[in-house]
C-alpha cells in the first residue's frame, strides 16, 4: 500500500471483505485483485469487473484461483512464489529435527516433570537419502539447507529436467520411493496430485520412511497415512498442512481422523506457518508490488 501511495496507483483496502462485497467492489470497475489464500477466486468472481487485469496471489499456492477460467476470460495470474522459499524450507528442516530427535514429545513430558530419556532417543540425519518431490522455489531452498548435515538429496519433479548437480540427483518418482529414508513434500494442489501419498504410494516406499508435507494437505490422504504409521511403514509424520484446516469446526467424521493425528507419538504437526515469517511476509509485499507497479505502468 505504501508502494501504491508514492506511485499514485488508487486502491481499496478491504481484507475483511466476504465474497458479496468483494463481487460488489468489483463491479465498480477494478483492474486488478490482490488476495491471499482464504478468497477462492472462481470464474463468477472473475467476470464481476469488465476491466480486470490482474489477479495477484500473495503467497505460491494457486489453488484457490481458477487459473483455467482466468485464462480464458483474459485474466492474468501471478504470484509471489520464491517470496517464502526460505521461510519454509527453515520450517521443513525444524519439523524433521524435531520429528528425528522427538523435540516436540520431550518437551512436552519435561513440562509435565517427566524424565523420559530411553523413550526419547533420537534417530541421527547424517547418513540419510532425503527424497524431495517438487523442485521448486522451496524444494529447491530445502535442497540447500541440507547441505552440511551429511545426506544424499534426491528430487524428482515432473515439469522441470536437468536440474541435478553435484548436492542433488535428478531421479524419477520410483527412485524417491525405493531408496528414500525421508520423503518430503514440495508441490502445488492440482487434480494430478490431489491424494498422491496414499496406501498405494506408501507401499512403493522404502519401509519405514519418514514423511513431511509442506505443500497442501490434500496432497496426502490422511487416513492412509496414519495406518502406515500404526503399521510402522511409515516412521514418523510431519505436517503443516492438512486436508481441512479450520479445526475448530471439525464434524465428528473428520474428528475421526484428526484425533488419532494429534494423539499419535510420531507426528509433529503446525498451523500451515511455514511460509509465514516476518521476513517472508515482508518479502511477498515487495515481490507483488514490484509486478504490480509494473504493470500499471504499461
Amino acid at each position: 500500500m505504501e508502494r501504491f501511495e508514492q506511485v499514485g496507483i488508487p486502491f481499496l483496502y478491504v481484507p475483511m471483505a466476504d465474497r458479496a462485497e468483494i463481487i460488489a467492489l468489483l463491479q465498480q470497475g477494478c483492474q486488478g485483485l490482490v488476495i491471499r489464500s482464504k478468497t477462492p477466486v472462481d470464474e463468477e468472481l472473475l467476470m464481476a469487473s469488465t476491466q480486470l487485469k490482474w489477479v495477484a496471489r500473495g503467497g505460491s499456492g494457486m489453488d484457490n484461483i481458477d487459473v483455467q477460467a482466468a485464462k480464458r476470460l483474459g485474466v492474468d495470474v501471478f504470484n509471489a512464489a520464491a517470496a517464502n522459499a526460505d521461510s519454509v524450507a527453515e520450517h521443513t528442516l525444524g519439523m524433521l529435527l524435531s520429528l528425528l530427535h522427538n523435540l516436540a514429545r520431550a518437551d512436552a513430558e519435561v513440562r509435565k516433570r517427566l524424565w523420559r530419556r530411553e523413550e526419547n532417543r533420537g534417530t541421527e540425519l547424517k547418513g540419510k537419502t532425503v527424497g524431495i518431490i517438487g523442485y521448486g522455489n522451496t524444494g529447491t531452498a530445502v535442497a540447500e539447507r541440507l547441505q552440511g548435515f551429511g545426506v544424499s538429496v534426491l528430487a524428482y519433479d515432473k515439469y522441470k529436467q536437468n536440474f541435478g548437480n553435484k548436492q542433488v540427483k535428478e531421479v524419477d518418482l520410483e527412485a524417491i520411493q525405493r531408496h528414500s529414508d525421508i520423503i518430503s513434500l514440495h508441490i502445488p494442489l492440482t487434480e494430478e496430485t490431489r491424494c498422491l501419498v496414499d496406501a498405494a504410494f506408501i507401499r512403493a516406499c522404502k519401509m519405514p520412511f519418514y514423511l513431511l508435507n509442506l505443500s497442501r494437505g490434500e496432497v496426502v490422504n490422511t487416513k492412509d497415512v496414519l495406518s502406515a504409521l500404526h503399521n510402522n511403514h511409515i516412521a514418523g509424520f510431519a505436517a503443516d498442512v492438512l486436508e481441512k484446516e479450520q479445526i475448530q469446526q471439525f464434524t465428528d467424521m473428520e474428528n475421526a481422523w484428526f484425533d488419532p493425528l494429534i494423539q499419535h507419538s510420531r507426528t509433529v504437526l503446525s498451523p500451515h506457518i511455514g511460509g509465514w515469517s516476518y521476513e517472508s511476509y515482508q518479502k511477498i509485499s515487495q515481490v507483488l508490488a514490484d509486478e504490480i507497479c509494473h504493470r500499471m505502468s504499461l
